[in-house]
Parts: C-alpha cells; sequence; structure tokens
C-alpha cells in the first residue's frame, strides 16, 4: 500500500525527531541563504589567497570570549577615516583625516599600522599625531612622499614599529614619569603618563597630508589584537566565520547531490534486476556485489591520488560506491511487490515493463527511498570531510574538512586553538543529525512497527 503526501505530513507533525531535524535544516538553508547575500562571493573565492587576509590577526580568539573573561583581551580593529578636513591657502593644500576609537580593554594592542593611498601631484608631507584621553598630543611620523610631476596614486603603509616612529616618541618621553626605553610604541601610545598601566578613553589619530595640489587619500589604520570577528581567526588570517559560513551550501550540496544520485540509481537498478529476475538478475546483482566488496575509503584517497582531487570528481566517485546497499534492499522490495495483483492485472494489459517499474512499483517503495537519501546525506557530507582532513579535498572550497585539515596542519590542538577545531566539527555534526532525525521520522511513517 502506499503511502500519500497528506499522510507523510501528518507523520511528520506528530514526529518530534522530525521536526528537530526540519527545523535544523531550514536554520542551515537560510544561514546558507544569508552567507550568498552577505558574503561577497570574492571573499569566498580568495580563501586561499594569503595576500586577501594580510589586515587580520593571526589566530584571534572569537570576540564573545571578552563576554566571560575578567580582563578584556584588545579587539583587532580596522578603523576608517571618520571625518576628512580640506584647507586651501593659495597655492598650498591640506588634507586631515582623523581615526577615532574608544579603547576599553586591559592590554595593549598587538601593535598599529597605518596603511594609505595617497593621489597627489608634486610634493607632499604626511604627519601622523595621536590625542590621548588625558589631552596629550604625540607625534608618530613624519614622512616626505616621492616627488612626481604628473598625478600618481602612491601607496604605502607606515608601521610602528619602525625606527622612526620609535625615535619620534623617544624625543617626548619627558611626557612621561617613567623610562620609555625598550618599550613598544604600541605600549608608549596606550600607557598611562604616570604608570605603566593601560590608558582607556578616546584617541583620535589625525593624519595630515600637505602639498601644492589638490590631494586625496584613502586610508585604514589597523590596530592590533587578538580578539576578532564571531568565529575567530586562524594561522592563516583567514576569518573563520567566512569559512564556516560558506561550508553550509557546499556541504548540503555535495549532501544532497550525493545522496540523491546513489539513491536513485540504486533505486532503479535494484528495482530492474528484482522486476526482471532470471539470469539477468543475477548478472545485474553479481555486479552489486563486485562493487560492494570494494573498500569505498581506500579506493577513494586512491582515486584522488591519481586522478583528480575535484569536489566534483569526488562527488562522482562518492555516487558510484553509493547505490549498492539501496540496490539490495529495492531489489528484495521488488521481488515481493512484484507478485500482487495489480502488476499482474498491468501486464495483462499490456503496459511495457518500464511503465509496469516507474508507475507502479517504484512509487510503493518511494518513502523508504526518501528515509535513504535522507540518511545517506551525511555519510556523503562526512567522507568528504575525511578526505578533506587527509588533505584529499579541493584546495579551491573552503570545507569544513578543509578547515580541520589545515588546523592539523598548524597543530591548532596542540597549541590550544579550539575555535579553530570545534566549530567546524559541531558544524558537521549538527548536519548530520538533522538528516538522521528526518530519515528516521520517515522511516518511522514507512514502517510504522518502528513507532513502538
Amino acid at each position: 500500500m502506499s503511502i500519500s503526501t497528506s499522510q507523510i505530513r501528518q507523520g511528520f507533525l506528530s514526529s518530534r525527531i522530525g521536526l528537530a531535524g526540519v527545523g535544523i535544516l531550514v536554520c542551515l538553508v537560510v544561514l546558507s541563504a544569508l552567507t550568498a547575500i552577505f558574503i561577497p562571493i570574492e571573499t569566498y573565492q580568495q580563501w586561499n589567497n594569503p595576500t586577501s587576509w594580510t589586515l587580520l590577526p593571526k589566530s584571534a580568539l572569537p570576540f564573545w570570549v571578552n563576554y566571560f573573561s575578567e580582563k578584556k583581551i584588545p579587539e583587532h580593529q580596522i578603523i576608517e577615516s571618520a571625518r576628512t578636513i580640506t584647507q586651501d591657502y593659495r597655492s598650498h593644500h591640506t588634507l586631515t583625516q582623523e581615526f577615532v576609537t574608544d579603547y576599553a580593554f586591559d592590554y595593549f594592542p598587538n601593535d598599529m599600522i597605518f596603511q594609505y593611498t595617497a593621489n597627489y601631484e608634486d610634493s607632499a608631507l604626511l604627519q601622523m599625531d595621536v590625542m590621548r584621553p588625558d589631552g596629550v598630543t604625540l607625534r608618530l611620523a613624519t614622512t616626505s612622499l616621492p616627488h612626481s610631476e604628473e598625478r600618481v596614486a602612491f601607496s604605502d603603509r607606515i608601521f610602528f614599529t619602525s625606527d622612526s616612529v620609535r625615535k619620534n616618541l623617544l624625543l617626548q618621553s619627558s611626557v612621561f614619569s617613567f623610562p620609555i626605553d625598550g618599550m613598544s610604541a604600541s605600549e608608549v601610545v596606550f600607557s598611562d603618563s604616570k604608570s605603566h598601566q593601560v590608558l582607556k578613553g578616546r584617541y583620535v589619530f589625525s593624519v595630515k597630508m600637505s602639498g601644492f595640489s589638490d590631494n586625496t587619500m584613502e586610508s585604514k589604520l589597523i590596530l592590533g589584537g587578538k580578539v576578532f570577528g564571531f568565529a575567530g581567526t586562524d594561522e592563516l588570517r583567514r576569518d573563520l566565520a567566512v569559512g564556516l559560513l560558506w561550508g553550509i551550501p557546499v556541504a548540503l550540496f555535495i549532501g544532497t547531490l550525493v545522496s540523491v544520485g546513489s539513491v536513485v540509481s540504486g533505486l532503479v537498478f535494484g528495482v530492474y534486476a528484482g522486476y526482471k529476475g532470471g539470469k539477468t538478475d543475477e548478472s545485474m546483482m553479481r555486479l552489486n556485489d563486485i562493487v560492494y566488496a570494494l573498500p569505498a575509503l581506500p579506493f577513494l584517497i586512491i582515486l584522488s591520488v591519481t586522478t583528480s582531487n575535484s569536489i566534483f570528481v569526488m562527488i562522482g566517485f562518492l555516487m558510484i560506491f553509493g547505490w549498492v546497499g539501496v540496490a539490495k534492499v529495492s531489489r528484495s522490495m521488488a521481488l515481493q511487490i512484484k507478485t500482487r495483483q495489480f502488476v499482474d492485472a498491468a501486464k495483462m494489459m499490456g503496459q511495457k515493463d518500464s511503465r509496469i517499474i516507474f508507475r507502479h512499483i517504484i512509487p510503493q517503495i518511494l518513502p523508504y527511498a526518501l528515509a535513504s537519501i535522507a540518511i545517506s546525506v551525511p555519510a556523503a557530507i562526512t567522507t568528504e570531510a575525511g578526505l578533506s582532513f587527509l588533505g584529499l579535498g579541493d584546495p579551491s572550497f573552503p570545507t569544513w574538512g578543509q578547515i580541520l585539515h589545515d588546523a592539523k596542519s598548524h597543530g591548532a590542538a596542540a597549541r590550544g586553538l579550539w575555535w579553530w577545531i570545534v566549530p567546524p566539527g559541531v558544524m558537521i555534526a549538527a548536519t548530520g543529525l538533522a538528516f538522521v532525525f528526518i530519515g528516521t521520522a520517515l522511516e518511522a511513517i514507512a514502517n510504522p512497527k518502528m513507532k513502538r
């Protein structure tokens, strides 16, 4: 007896496990959609490009750890210009940009970097100061930009670890009541003038570019910290939240495509073998046994090494090894269904074998097929994660297995970088759990004896 769509819906509504699985799956789909909308595809494509992440810190903790810590760890800040002021004095032009931050952390910043692109002609002078919460203004840097007869775009960075910045601060050491020799520039700038303690409050970094032409400048001020983003960063400075979020649609794509492809092919293969019987059934089942006897994971490793580690090749291999179990079960079910009266009636009416298989037999097995699809998704996701963890995955895709592989390569476990290891594992487990819950509910609907 076939099961209607309304029966499946009613069965799901009465199954707490099924509703929980659907709820988790809906959350994953919504996160996938939001990821595609709000995270640029260029960020995803540049996942393995080190130059795209140079502004971020190495191995930074997630920002929310500060909510559970007595002393606040400095957040990594990329500050855009808050205000731009231009002034003209006949042939002299001055452009001033201000960067404002309210520093409320209990430790000094790791470093400070000023990155800029100046558009000017002739000569230009760059000068950088900081006004501290105690009213003290410190000169940080003064530099001349290269002379040019034509208008140019000059890009550079000022590192606060440079000797010129340290010399400027040493010339102003009278501001402090303690020696500043041996201190880093970030410590000097953020120290209380009376004690070597962090001075909290509002800091205004002012950058003035003077020249003889109408100058423009695009710039950023980076205050290095050990806390950044919702998921932190890895040793390669990559924002792990980007990899975790983009891993959701990739995992759903791999799991769904592999499970649907393998279950559908196994279902058709098994039903056809069971319906035809005789030598056809015998030869098809021997082929099934040969594929079933092959060790899937070692074979996938060999194929990935010798052919290609493309994610699409991997999906094809997973389909090849994933259909055999479904074929065996669907064959045994087809052997029972083909003896029923409605199949005999269809034969007497002269219907073709293909019509009988797709119109009368497969619909009877459809609930089992849906349950098999749901339960096969976690196996595909974990297999891909395992291959990627071994370094055999597609490096161009930020999958959860690839993130775990990078964590292993950089010794994240030994170094205590838990935010690099735990979130990908949790995402793999949550995605697999959603489909297991849905598959369990579908099995209970297809086989009412399981409800007991």
